[in-house]
């Protein structure tokens, strides 16, 4: 399959109860990250530039300013290549009038968006990490390897894993066991300072992922890493994507390769933003060979004072969360 059609999923629901007070007016993904950017503007800028441009963002907690930027930095973006970006709020999917129950709950509610599509494969991502991923890597890994799904994957140091799901594989990458941030977490077999875990960034054949959404919907699962991916990592072909295989062009001698970065408390997003900052920064944002788009320099200027009457607006615009989103909070 020379150029297989990917529809992404980002979910983009999360409070980010740990990143309080900057959450206290704003979704976790929406949070600022630099002069121009914003949290969720790695995935989005990831799938841009790995010509990835059917988009639909899933989103619920103080949803405001994340649909704003969607709108002033993306919309046109992708318009302009052929493609869309569209925000899907709970009150726009079947079971309107209730709050999404989980992540997977959210991409069953918008199963339908999926069957419209018909792709030949569904990327469903995080909206909140550090990071630059080339995603047609990963695609090409999931096609070879036959896999229903896959999931990419990262060692991390043993001490900071149980806020991960942790993947146990086999030589050949084949995912035995999935285990949501178990308190214990288990090791790598060849390095014991380390865990394999998941990035919250996965791959489905729509069928698989569509027929896991369907039973774990009848069985009251509602969460992709408690639910969903144990069950699949069980009874399906489902692969760990090794993230530090993926190759960026241009990567800088000073930087970090294959960095990604949960920043899930406020000591970690402030490190990740020290990260990125100087003259050689671990990641480089304006790198020509794989920007990390924003709303750019001149409408950040313009929108400035807005952006500040915004996080300064604290009337809950929504106030429920999603609950058991897949990546710490």
């Amino acid at each position: 399959m020379n150029s297989p059609r990917i529809l992404a999923i980002v979910l983009a629901g999360g409070e980010g109860t740990r990143l309080r007070p900057l959450t206290e007016a704003q979704a976790k993904p929406a949070l600022p990250f630099g002069d121009d950017r914003r949290l969720i503007d790695f995935v989005l800028s990831n799938l841009f530039n790995s010509d990835i441009r059917s988009i639909y963002v899933l989103a619920q907690y103080k949803p405001r300013s994340l649909v704003v930027h969607i709108e002033q930095a993306w919309a046109g973006r992708l318009a302009a290549k052929g493609g869309f970006i569209e925000t899907m709020l709970p009150e726009e999917t079947p079971g309107a009038g209730t709050p999404f129950a989980g992540t997977a709950d959210a991409v069953y509610r918008c199963r339908g968006l999926i069957e419209k599509e018909t792709p030949d494969v569904v990327a469903v991502f995080a909206a909140d990490h550090v990071y630059r991923m080339d995603v047609r890597q990963m695609v090409e890994f999931h096609f070879a390897a036959g896999a229903e799904a896959s999931i990419a994957a990262v060692p991390v140091p043993l001490g900071r894993a149980s806020s991960f799901g942790i993947v146990a594989v086999d030589e050949g990458e084949r995912v035995l066991e999935f285990e949501e941030k178990p308190a214990r977490p288990k090791a790598m077999p060849a390095d014991p300072a380390r865990a394999y875990v998941s990035m919250g960034n996965y791959l489905f054949e729509p069928a698989t992922l569509l027929q896991s959404l369907e039973q774990g919907a009848r069985r009251g699962h509602t969460d992709f890493g408690h639910h969903l991916m144990p069950v699949l990592a069980r009874r399906r072909r489902t692969f760990a994507y090794d993230f530090s295989t993926n190759w960026i062009p241009g990567l800088r001698p000073w930087e970090e390769r294959a960095y990604w970065r949960d920043v899930g408390t406020l000591d970690a997003y402030r490190e990740a933003l020290r990260d990125v900052a100087g003259g050689w920064p671990r990641l480089e944002l304006r790198k020509p060979e794989w920007p990390i788009h924003g709303v750019g320099p001149r409408l950040a200027a313009v929108l400035g004072s807005r952006r500040l009457r915004q996080a300064q607006d604290r009337t809950p615009d929504r106030q429920e969360p999603v609950s058991g989103h897949v990546n710490p909070t």
